[in-house]
């Protein structure tokens, strides 16, 4: 069950935290004080939408923390199940925070996913908004009640009737794609022809670009290498110009100067020493020149096979991997276009088989719905009975569609007379929104008992109704509240008398601030609150007294005077 409410810096809520208490808890207020925010803040911790300017004005960041205790081993198994790892006292703790417009969810310091939320908010809490009643004027939400109250015993078939529906959709949709005309099927196998023969003269080896790519870096770099060192040669050269034929003159020039001044040898020797040198050198780069031998042809037929190669990706994919299984996909279809009529027959055939399946599929599936609905609809009755719908008749049709889809062959649905002789017709027809009201509650109290859920929140369930009717509203809620903990939004007097835990809502303005703020009441305020919402403005001694009297036949119990 939820335990506690921590909501921070949401819409007109500044900070509140609530400790919620077993059986049935109540909250009331003034029309505008902020109550559906505290339902909205529960949902959306667990998964539902948060719009981008919930942050509350001046805050940087929202905050909302639930916090439940979870008892049911079922539960607790589901929760493992998809990795959230439960402390040892049992406790949940889920956390929502929105900074700067996105959303942060965390659950027991674990962050997940807004899918994980929701499918843990859906084992937790059964959310009742404040128009879901009108849900069920759409005949397919009919359905989904139904399934629910199955269980677990439908799954399993309902898994599998969608597994055979995909099947036959796609087995559909190959069959269309192999209506080809006879002209069409040879223009294909011409084409796939062509890619064939243009893979297979190209023998392409695992790996091979890659090699290729290696030996053209490689054969590029020797070239360009080849061409620097020639250069070099050529400029230290003793060719015309080259620096070695420069030197050569120099020291003939030095050799006349020599002869004629011995003091200038010194100078002479230096120039015959770096002829020298560069002489060593140009032999060494020669040598050198050797070394790096570039075959030209050879880089050409490198450059030719990776520009295949390259072709065939563009074509066929980015790898010769993936050349290689596209080139597998043509031979399987040339196959079947080599032996159409075998293919086409195996293909019907198929096609037959898994309709068949599905069609008997869909069948057990219906029987089941219809055995579960035959349980479901005498206790909605019953409960309906018991919510002052004095001479109802309730029951649930089946109709079953032109086509199986992947939720099976029913179209299934309510139908009710809510007075003598009046033929039952569709709740869509017949039904008003207090009606409505009660017959979602009637539902929502059989399901209860059906499933594992422990927590209830009705968001004004009280729409259109009045009088006797709001008691046995309020009676039934309690007899919900006796198994489960039950979270109620209410403007009804009868159903706040019920209370186990009675919260008031209420908005205050503090410097020209609106701020909503909840506070659990005690007998004595919770009586002063009953008379508010019968009394209206002004609450008389007399209004007071019928108040704590409504107070003593919800409970059963006497309360102290005031």
């Amino acid at each position: 069950m939820l335990l506690n409410l921590h909501v921070k810096n949401l819409a007109l809520i500044d900070e509140i935290e609530v400790d919620f208490m077993d059986h049935l808890n109540i909250m009331t207020g003034e029309t505008g004080a902020g109550k559906s925010i505290i339902i909205g803040s529960i949902n959306a911790a667990l998964g539902g939408k948060l719009s981008k300017d919930a942050v509350r004005d001046e805050s940087e960041e929202a905050l909302i923390e639930l916090l439940f205790q979870v008892d049911s081993p079922k539960i607790r198994h589901m929760i493992e199940e998809n990795g959230i790892t439960m402390m040892e006292d049992g406790q949940l703790l889920i956390s929502r925070k929105l900074v700067h417009g996105r959303s942060i969810s965390r659950v027991n310091g674990e962050t997940v996913t807004l899918n994980q939320l929701k499918e843990l908010g859906a084992c937790l809490i059964d959310i009742h908004g404040q128009h879901e009643h009108q849900s069920l004027l759409h005949k397919n939400y009919h359905l989904r009640i139904l399934d629910r109250f199955a269980g677990k015993e439908l799954t399993p078939i309902k898994e599998r009737v969608q597994k055979s529906y995909e099947e036959v959709k796609e087995l559909k949709k190959e069959w269309e794609d192999a209506t080809a005309s006879e002209e069409q099927r040879l223009r294909e196998i011409h084409f796939l022809e062509y890619e064939q023969t243009e893979i297979e003269e190209a023998k392409l080896k695992p790996h091979e670009d890659e090699d290729l790519q290696q030996q053209y870096k490689k054969m590029s770099g020797a070239r360009e290498i080849t061409e620097l060192l020639s250069t070099s040669y050529l400029m230290t050269g003793y060719d015309q110009e080259g620096a070695g034929d420069l030197i050569g003159r120099c020291i003939q020039k030095m050799a006349q100067a020599v002869s004629m001044d011995k003091d200038l040898e010194p100078l002479y020797n230096q120039i015959s020493e770096i002829d020298n040198l560069l002489n060593d050198f140009n032999r060494e780069l020669s040598d050198s020149m050797d070394d790096f031998t570039f075959d030209e042809e050879s880089l050409l037929e490198v450059e030719k096979r990776l520009d295949l190669i390259n072709g065939l990706k563009v074509k066929y994919g980015n790898s010769i991997e993936k050349i290689q299984e596209y080139y597998k996909t043509i031979l399987e279809k040339l196959e079947k276009l080599y032996h159409y009529e075998e293919y086409r027959n195996n293909l019907q055939r198929k096609l037959e088989q898994s309709e068949e399946r599905l069609r008997n599929e869909a069948r057990q599936l219906s029987e089941l719905r219809k055995q579960s609905a035959k349980q479901l609809v005498p206790k909605i009755k019953h409960a309906l009975l018991e919510l002052n719908f004095l001479d109802v008749e309730f029951d649930m049709e089946f109709k079953e569609l032109e086509e199986i889809r992947s939720n099976g062959m029913d179209e299934a649905y309510f139908v009710i007379s809510t007075n003598p002789g009046e033929k039952m017709r569709p709740l869509d027809a017949v039904a008003s929104g207090g009606e409505l009201s009660r017959i979602m509650l009637a539902i929502k109290s059989v399901l209860a008992q059906e499933d594992d859920i422990e927590t209830l929140i009705f968001d004004e369930i009280d729409v259109g109704i009045s009088g006797r009717t709001a008691q046995k509203v309020s009676e039934r809620l309690a007899v919900i509240a006796k198994k489960h903990q039950v979270i109620c939004i209410t403007h009804l007097a009868q159903i706040a008398a019920m209370a186990d835990a009675h919260y008031k809502i209420q908005k205050n303005v503090l410097d020209n601030k609106t701020t909503t703020n909840i506070s659990l009441l005690n007998e004595k305020d919770s009586i002063l609150e009953l008379a508010r919402i019968t009394g209206g403005a002004v609450i008389t001694e007399q209004v007071i007294k019928s108040a704590k009297e409504m107070k003593q036949l919800a409970k059963g119990t006497n309360v102290n005077r005031l």
